[in-house]
């Protein structure tokens, strides 16, 4: 293998929206750097269902609904 390519692996402390934090290793930043997240699992709409809008582009949605309105689902 080639010698020094690949990047420093050292440990950074992760701060969570709630401010929660924890320890890991990463090879962001440098030794003991805190990394604050401005979206994390416990926050973000992926990760906790939520609200969801659909875009109705050119009305597609709306023909879908109405071709499938009879359908009972």
């Amino acid at each position: 293998m080639k010698k020094d390519i690949h990047p420093d692996y050292h440990t950074i402390n992760v701060v969570m929206t709630d401010g929660t934090q924890y320890t890991t290793r990463s090879t962001w930043g440098a030794e003991g750097d805190t990394m604050n997240l401005d979206i994390d699992p416990q926050s973000h709409p992926a990760w906790t269902g939520g609200n969801q809008h659909l875009l109705d582009r050119d009305g597609r949605v709306s023909r879908f609904k109405k071709k499938y309105e009879g359908l009972g689902i």
